[in-house]
């Protein structure tokens, strides 16, 4: 198991690149900041972008000030190259962490 962490930014922004098949087993979303906060994420295959809205996981979800977001009921198979985006409505504020396993 390994463990990766990102500040988000206002634009959607590469948090997660697996280099080989991998679970992605839990995301962590922290909001850092003193007011709620709202994030979107991406789950792309290889060569796609945020443009297509098919790969849109969470679009607008909010965060409260000092609270953490956890996604770990859904599990995400990502092959080489698939990769996840993520951003926040507001530039640093936001700390992703994700959980990630080969297979």
């Amino acid at each position: 198991m390994a463990i990766t962490s990102n500040v988000l930014l206002s634009s959607p922004g590469n948090i997660y690149t697996s280099s080989g098949d991998t679970v992605v087993s839990v995301m962590y979303f922290v909001n850092n900041d003193s007011t709620a906060r709202r994030i979107s994420l991406w789950a792309l295959p290889s060569g796609a972008t945020v443009a297509n809205v098919n790969y849109q996981v969470y679009n607008g979800v909010q965060i409260a000030s000092g609270d953490t977001y956890v996604v770990d009921m859904e599990k995400l198979v990502l092959a080489t190259g698939d990769h996840l985006m993520a951003n926040c409505d507001a530039h640093g504020v936001i700390t992703a962490t994700i959980s990630y396993v080969g297979i």
